[in-house]
């Protein structure tokens, strides 16, 4: 692991890493914010999951996760979205290729040798930061934003024994059957809907839910809500009896002004949940 940047933040450190994957056969960049009561002892860890075409920088610079972290006692991890690199597979489009993961072990050419984010972010990552810092391993939560909400819905929803806590902002909710979505998954994991079902958080609400409460905010006046389809998710929890708060806010779009308005309120969430556990 090479360290390529820390700068002290509210008393903590925030720490930019990369390390050779063998998941995604490739360099990996990632950000961790350790806050300042790791300096004493293991801390809980919060997984927080990046858009399309964003890398572990954009949240780690404007969701100001730092402060509300330093004060609750927990570290933030942000990952990178995808592989990256000049032999890396890659499209034009923004919302497939380099930046575009959707969090999933693609088994399709030319992506496979390389989008293995699912064993990446579940696997991988977690083994080398729970070596490298002062982290409890059994106690992670999983956060993300649009794509990354609907990794972090999914990845926790098939994995609860592992994120003990869950939430999204604006998540990318019913992707089997959207726009965003329907493409990469066929381009990623082929035809085969029955392959789609697990990277799906509608339908995995449906059919087996999540243990713990999940907290879900969604600008009512987010430009990408046709895409998102966040009313498929809020009717599935509801009819599940899904323990949960699915918070439509007034005003709000899809911008990191967004996340950064409610990140209080999900640093508190998963810290509650964490520190009791």
């Amino acid at each position: 692991m090479k360290t390529l940047s820390e700068n002290v933040s509210f008393a903590g450190m925030q720490g930019v890493y990369s390390h050779q994957s063998t998941s995604c056969q490739c360099e990996m960049t990632f950000a961790v914010y350790l806050p300042p009561q790791a300096k004493k002892g293991p801390v809980p860890v919060l997984w927080y999951l990046s858009g399309l075409t964003c890398t572990h920088e954009n949240a780690m610079t404007k969701a100001g996760a730092q402060a509300w972290a330093a004060e609750a006692g927990i570290a933030v991890v942000f990952p990178d979205t995808s592989p990256r690199g000049t032999d890396v597979a890659d499209d034009a489009a923004i919302d497939l290729g380099q930046g575009a993961s959707f969090y999933v072990d693609a088994t399709q050419k030319p992506w496979a040798p390389h989008f293995n984010m699912w064993s990446y972010i579940a696997d991988e990552l977690p083994a080398l930061i729970f070596e490298k810092f002062n982290l409890l391993q059994t106690a992670q939560g999983i956060t993300g934003h649009s794509m990354g909400g609907h990794g972090a819905l999914t990845l926790a929803m098939n994995r609860p024994e592992q994120y003990k806590s869950l939430s999204a902002f604006a998540p990318i909710a019913n992707p089997t059957s959207a726009a965003w979505g329907q493409k990469q998954l066929t381009e990623y994991l082929g035809d085969d809907r029955a392959k789609w079902a697990k990277h799906d958080a509608t339908l995995l609400i449906e059919k087996t839910g999540y243990p713990g409460h999940i907290l879900i905010d969604q600008g009512a006046d987010d430009q990408f809500a046709n895409l998102l389809k966040p009313e498929k998710l809020a009717k599935a929890i509801e009819k599940s009896g899904q323990p949960g708060s699915f918070r439509m806010q007034p005003g709000y779009d899809h911008s990191y002004f967004f996340v950064a308005s409610f990140m209080e309120d999900h640093i508190q969430h998963h810290a509650a949940i964490l520190h009791r556990d």
